[in-house]
């Protein structure tokens, strides 16, 4: 991504001028980096000496992303469940998919819920992803109640023993309030038999400012513990993940790049800043 080569580039050891700080702040606020963090990493620049500009920056950014821990739960002895929500297309249940591929290549059982019941194409979606996989998807009718689906998904997924239960929610605008109260519901029910142990929120990358806008709402309404970011695949706004853990708080887990259930992987704050400073 190499975000911050125009930076870089543009400062050599001659002042700058106004118009120029300007230029390259416009560029970090197009890069989604948002004009708060956009107008830090500008200050910094500043005051910093060109042969020192690229530790500055990466100290710079490596304090913006938080230092809650990335890992996903697990309890061994009973079932770990996840819930997965976000907005219509951003990748939700392509996301399950991935991470049902990522868990079970290393070794553990997973049981998936295609809690999407308002749309049929997405149980079948669910359940191809579960038939390529290897892994059993419960499923309601078309149209049922979701928190009824989760909460049968939950008890058979204790009954067979499996160490994970992911459960697919349908995607839902985060302004429609009675759809984000539907998931509180889910949440409630699912709890009468077993505790959920993560909300992961998909975010796409490509949304920008409006992804953060999306995370809040979502963070407020189920208390989500983390996020999956889609649709990173190296592009020059790749500035939203800085922006995005900023803004709310909230660790970014994982990382989509692709299509396929291998362009997954779980998110390494070093490797992705070094990306930025390419």
């Amino acid at each position: 991504m190499a975000l911050f080569s125009k930076l870089f580039a543009k400062i050599t050891g001659s002042d700058l001028s106004v118009a120029d700080w300007d230029e390259l702040r416009k560029s970090l606020i197009e890069a989604d980096l948002g004009a708060a963090l956009s107008d830090e990493l500008i200050e910094v620049a500043k005051k910093t000496k060109p042969d020192d500009l690229n530790a500055a920056v990466h100290s710079a950014l490596s304090a913006t992303l938080v230092k809650t821990s990335r890992d996903i739960a697990s309890h061994a002895g009973r079932l770990t469940t996840i819930m997965v929500v976000g907005v219509n297309g951003t990748g939700k249940t392509t996301s399950v998919a991935k991470l049902t591929s990522l868990l079970k290549n290393e070794g553990k059982s997973i049981t998936l819920c295609a809690a999407d019941t308002f749309r049929a194409a997405a149980i079948e979606q669910l359940q191809t992803w579960g038939s390529r996989l290897g892994v059993e998807v419960i499923a309601g009718k078309f149209q049922g109640d979701p928190a009824s689906v989760a909460f049968d998904a939950a008890a058979q997924a204790k009954e067979k023993k499996s160490e994970y239960l992911i459960i697919d929610t349908a995607g839902r605008l985060h302004t429609a309030h009675n759809l984000m109260d539907e998931l509180g519901k889910i949440r409630r029910v699912v709890e009468k038999g077993t505790p959920i142990d993560e909300v992961l929120l998909v975010i796409d990358a490509t949304t920008g400012q409006n992804g953060i806008a999306q995370a809040k709402s979502f963070i407020s309404s189920v208390a989500a513990t983390g996020l999956i970011l889609t649709k990173l695949d190296g592009s020059a706004k790749g500035g939203i993940a800085l922006a995005i853990e900023k803004e709310t708080g909230v660790p970014i887990k994982f990382v989509g790049t692709g299509e396929s259930a291998s362009d997954f992987r779980r998110f390494d704050p070093e490797s992705y800043i070094s990306g930025l400073l390419a």
